[in-house]
């Protein structure tokens, strides 16, 4: 029960954190400065910013109570103050959790302010966040790596999680923007075709740093001498499930570029394109794109506390 509660809370805070440093990203690569400036993006961006903000610090709480538990081998409602305070203290998980804190403190009150001053907020929600997510490289196999090694793996592992979070907060931020229930407005809907064309190549640029930081943990963690023993392995089967649903998003994220983003662009300038229709089929592939990058998430919180091979 330990075991799947500490996955969970993992889950929750992968999912929050990237979340976070993502959508506080969106408006500073995918939008024109001066749509950065409009109140209404800085009031749809500042409610769920608020909320993610609130959950993470509520999770990474829990997360040092739980873990905590966990190495002490006792129930969560049997931890002793002092347990946290010497974890916190004398392990580098703990220092980074402090880090973490800090971080997303700053992000909670720059999350206040976006509707105020979006820009300078946004950015400063962004940094904060990506330094949160960062920390959780000091969980997991990158924080069990020692010397240059270790530090190697927990910068690749840094990279990978910022690029994924860009991604994953790109796509959150258009589905606030083509969010159900508001009327299909043109300059609207001709925004958020701008902003998809305007994310391609900063997608791109995900996609390779997420193939060359993974290929770097891979080989930090397993390395290809083992690549057959990790595959009998639950480990490397829940990679390989990993890769499939990386591969599902690429081709949804092609469908969107070269198919529906064009059709959005357009809705409005041929009479037999229907916005709305249109603007419903990419809020579908975006969805659906969104669930394969969550699935992925849980299979790291999950993989991420096994071991990569049996040993021999």
């Amino acid at each position: 029960m330990a075991d799947l509660l500490l996955m969970g809370v993992r889950f929750a805070l992968f999912a929050v954190l990237m979340l976070i440093a993502g959508l506080a990203a969106f408006p500073i690569h995918a939008l024109k400065p001066g749509e950065r400036q409009d109140p209404e993006l800085g009031s749809i961006l500042s409610r769920p910013m608020r909320w993610l903000c609130a959950a993470a610090l509520f999770l990474s709480l829990m997360g040092m109570a739980v873990l905590t538990a966990s190495m002490q081998g006792i129930g969560i409602f049997a931890i002793d103050p002092a347990m946290v305070v010497a974890l916190v203290g004398e392990t580098d998980v703990g220092v980074a959790w402090l880090v973490r804190m800090a971080a997303l403190l700053v992000a909670t009150v720059a999350a206040f302010r976006i509707a105020r001053n979006p820009v300078a907020a946004t950015m400063i929600a962004a940094a904060a966040g990506a330094v949160a997510l960062a920390t959780l490289a000091w969980s997991g196999h990158a924080g069990a790596s020692e010397g240059t090694a270790g530090w190697i793996h927990r910068a690749s592992d840094t990279l990978h999680m910022i690029a994924a979070a860009i991604w994953l907060g790109a796509i959150a931020g258009f589905l606030l923007l083509l969010r159900p229930g508001e009327p299909v407005a043109k300059d609207r809907l001709a925004m958020t075709a701008r902003s998809l064309d305007r994310f391609a190549p900063v997608g791109t640029l995900c996609v390779l740093l997420i193939a060359a930081t993974g290929l770097v943990n891979g080989q930090m963690i397993v390395g290809a001498a083992n690549i057959g023993r990790s595959i009998a392995s639950p480990y490397g089967q829940l990679l390989a499930i990993k890769l499939v649903l990386f591969a599902a998003m690429l081709a949804l994220a092609a469908a969107n570029r070269w198919r529906l983003t064009p059709a959005l662009g357009r809705a409005f300038d041929e009479p037999d394109t229907d916005p709305a229709s249109a603007a419903r089929a990419m809020r579908r592939s975006l969805i659906l794109e969104a669930l394969a990058g969550l699935a992925i998430l849980a299979l790291v919180a999950w993989f991420g506390m096994l071991e990569p091979f049996n040993p021999a």
